[in-house]
């Protein structure tokens, strides 16, 4: 299915597949934080790879599905189900498991940075080498992998990135949700590294500041396309552009991260758990509409 781009600005889609894609975000940290609070560490495991492994379950289901938009919707929600607990519990057991500490403020006692997040950057390279395969060896819609193959390839683009790789829509929902989701830890962690950056360092707040405006160009060009399914998929990258500086601004405690004390804001975060579920089943209902 070809995706149409033009001048028409499609406002209520763009809008819906953001606001989708959003309100993932905190309730994902719920989900961990809740679980944590309410399981002992044997369940706590034991529910976190099921969780993954029902996640990777939804993302193969979804590439039997019929429609673009659904397959999109297979991909993300079993991407997310899979980041959670095949990714961060993994990284989370293995931190514990072998006596990873967090990082404390030497002021408050309080934990900057939980032990799960400090080992992400040792994963860089396997991320490294999952992106020369895409720059290397698929052509595709990204516009963040083209722009390298522009700069690298230049004329030779042709020669040396000849075929696509197969293309399931839900497969590269997942992907695409994986790689940006792990990207953006990547880069938050080695800004938030004292011995490269620091979470207060000016070049911090502008890669932050960088990423907002990324956001409201990637919403410019969401805008654009009529495609429910393309346009969700394109939220994925403005979403997470977005939630970079949010990130950000809650490690240095400009505002209240509530997502992370779901307990203390049960209120608040019931209510962006109704609108998700809402916003997913209308875009559901939708997309059976869709042939």
């Amino acid at each position: 299915m070809k995706h149409i781009q033009n001048d028409k600005k499609h406002w209520g889609k763009a809008i819906a597949s953001f606001i989708l894609v959003l309100l993932m975000m905190p309730l994902g940290h719920a989900l961990m934080i809740l679980m944590e609070h309410m399981m002992s560490a044997t369940s706590l495991h034991y529910s976190a790879f099921a969780m993954g492994a029902i996640g990777l379950a939804i993302v193969i289901i979804g590439v039997f599905v019929k429609g673009d938009t659904r397959q999109t919707l297979y991909g993300l929600f079993g991407g997310m189900l899979f980041w959670t607990g095949w990714v961060e519990f993994l990284f989370m057991y293995y931190a514990n498991r072998f006596g990873t500490q967090p990082l404390i403020d030497p002021q408050t006692g309080e934990i900057i940075t939980r032990p799960e997040y400090l080992i992400i950057p040792a994963s860089f390279g396997f991320w490294i080498m999952i992106m020369v395969l895409y720059i290397f060896c698929s052509r595709t819609g990204c516009n963040f992998i083209n722009w390298w193959q522009q700069r690298l390839f230049g004329k030779h683009r042709a020669q040396i990135v000849t075929s696509t790789i197969t293309r399931h829509v839900s497969i590269v929902t997942f992907m695409e949700l994986v790689m940006i989701m792990w990207g953006s830890y990547l880069l938050l962690m080695f800004c938030y590294d004292d011995n490269f950056l620091g979470d207060r360092h000016p070049v911090t707040i502008i890669i932050g500041a960088i990423c907002l405006t990324g956001s409201f160009f990637v919403f410019a060009k969401q805008l654009r396309l009529s495609s429910r399914g393309a346009n969700i998929r394109m939220a994925i990258a403005t979403v997470i552009l977005f939630w970079t500086p949010v990130e950000i601004m809650g490690r240095i405690n400009i505002f209240k991260e509530i997502w992370i004390e779901p307990m203390e804001y049960m209120h608040e975060m019931t209510i962006i758990l109704i609108t998700f579920t809402v916003l997913s089943a209308y875009l559901w209902v939708k997309s059976k509409h869709k042939t």
